[in-house]
């Protein structure tokens, strides 16, 4: 068995940028690069966060439920997150540039067809697709980064604007999600298309061209990628029919017994295969690992958050599209203010400090929105969380990738990149899950009155984002944590 052992970079194909920006005096060129790649990731954020507006809308239209709409984020997520670390695994043998560009052109190519469907089951199928386009374009992107910006100021400044694109993909995806509904929920599904293809023009003259070698349908490991996304898609199944067949019940307990055994069909195939999808000897990293398990909770909370509140606003407390957007704004705003001049905080506060005061404040405005009454108005319940959500996602987004990536070969940037991107979107899905079979709420609910469930929804999301908080306190007093900053 080779899975722990570190393949050297001259039995990697080579696929870095030939030329490594070590300064800050960038070219066009380069900056032109970040704008392809950002904002293809830009898009990537959007897409998680742009249907939650309009799933009011959709739920009225297609007469679903919260936990029926839960399928429509998680449709997207799902295909993101259990195939990241196969599209990591692609970009560090194929071509970064190559995988790149293929992922943005089908995602554009989705996105625009999607728009035209009126069956809800094709709509997530489709919206499945486009999550796995994404899984290979965030790690291929973020490679792309690490590999063309020298570790240092360079790196620090690129991941300042790739935080901006990501982070406000994630924030401005609201405001724009209910600009859009105004229109009809469909245009949310197609805006993000014409978009995409035309980075994919651009980011086809600007990001440099790379040797690689040959490689075998063997390097793959798609044992690993199916029983990775079979056991996350069964768990999340299990977890929201569990209400109606009761937690208890023996299809309940099957199926995530099922997820189980999945899941560890993929410890084994990871030790077995000898090119797996995750070199697990790259787990004994304590901040990698810690990067994670904060990246799960964090982008769990966002996601769970964001559906649930929507749901109450505009079913229980009648609000327009347009007046949920502006309710979301200032999130948005925060983070464009805040996310360009994160490198020198996090060059002094160290990442795990940075990861821990994301989590608080996030964790605390998320507590905050718990004194909800349907007669409190929104300067009360609603804008303080957004923006302590505003402040503390950006600073721990921006934490949570430079600590991921710190340190690790240029030829394992892929596995890192998309390791963590795999966390936020699995923590993405499954407190989703979660949070929808708490929520339980109908195809209509009562107007003027709190959706059933809600607030024990928002305690689940405090809950996670809370013990993250904790473990990060411990981690940074720990040898480990102090010996990595």
């Amino acid at each position: 068995m080779t899975s722990y052992q570190i393949r050297p970079p001259d039995a990697v194909p080579a696929t870095r940028a030939p030329t490594v920006v070590r300064d800050l005096n960038w070219t066009p060129a380069v900056w032109l690069l970040l704008v392809v790649v950002c904002g293809a990731l830009f898009l990537d954020g959007l897409d998680t966060s742009i249907m939650g507006v309009a799933l009011p809308s959709i739920g009225r239209s297609l007469h679903l439920g919260a936990s029926s709409l839960q399928w429509i984020v998680s449709g997207y997520v799902l295909g993101f997150a259990g195939l990241l670390l196969l599209g990591g695994r692609t970009a560090d043998l194929v071509s970064r540039r190559n995988v790149f560009l293929a992922a943005v052109t089908v995602f554009g190519v989705a996105s625009i067809a999607s728009a035209g469907l009126t069956d809800q089951f094709a709509i997530i199928a489709l919206r499945f697709v486009k999550g796995v386009a994404a899984a290979f374009t965030v790690p291929a992107g973020l490679s792309i980064l690490t590999t063309t910006f020298a570790e240092g100021p360079a790196r620090n400044r690129a991941f300042g604007i790739y935080t901006l694109c990501s982070a406000s993909g994630y924030s401005f995806g609201l405001a724009i999600g209910g600009l859009l509904t105004e229109v009809g929920w469909r245009a949310t599904l197609l805006l993000p298309g014409p978009v995409a293809l035309v980075f994919v023009a651009i980011g086809w003259k600007v990001i440099p061209r790379a040797g690689a070698a040959r490689v075998r349908l063997a390097q793959f490991d798609l044992g690993g990628a199916f029983t990775a996304t079979g056991s996350l898609l069964v768990l999340v199944y299990a977890v929201v029919e569990a209400p109606a067949r009761g937690w208890a019940s023996v299809p309940t307990i099957g199926l995530l017994a099922v997820s189980a055994a999945l899941m560890a069909a993929f410890t084994v195939i990871q030790l077995r295969h000898d090119h797996p999808l995750v070199r697990l000897g790259i787990l004994r990293s304590p901040a990698l690992v810690h990067a994670n398990l904060a990246g799960f909770a964090l982008a769990g909370g966002f996601v769970a958050f964001q559906f649930t509140a929507t749901l109450y606003v505009q079913d229980a407390l009648g609000w327009s599209p347009i007046g949920t957007a502006l309710a979301f704004l200032p999130a948005g705003v925060v983070v464009v203010l805040v996310a360009p001049r994160l490198g020198p905080v996090i060059e002094r506060l160290g990442t795990k400090a940075g990861i821990l005061t994301g989590l608080v404040c996030c964790a605390a405005g998320y507590a905050l929105f718990l004194r909800t009454t349907p007669s409190m108005p929104y300067t009360e319940f609603l804008l303080p969380t957004m923006l302590l959500f505003g402040i503390g996602f950006s600073l721990a987004f921006a934490s949570l990738n430079a600590q991921a990536t710190a340190g690790v070969a240029d030829y394992e940037q892929g596995l890192a990149s998309g390791l963590l991107n795999t966390s936020l979107q699995a923590g993405a899905v499954v407190v989703l899950a979660v949070t929808s079979a708490v929520l339980n709420a109908p195809a209509t609910p009562a107007r003027g009155q709190l959706l059933p469930g809600m607030k024990n929804a928002v305690d689940v999301i405090v809950g996670v984002l809370a013990g993250a908080s904790l473990l990060t306190a411990g981690f940074l007093n720990s040898r480990h944590g102090r010996a990595t900053g």
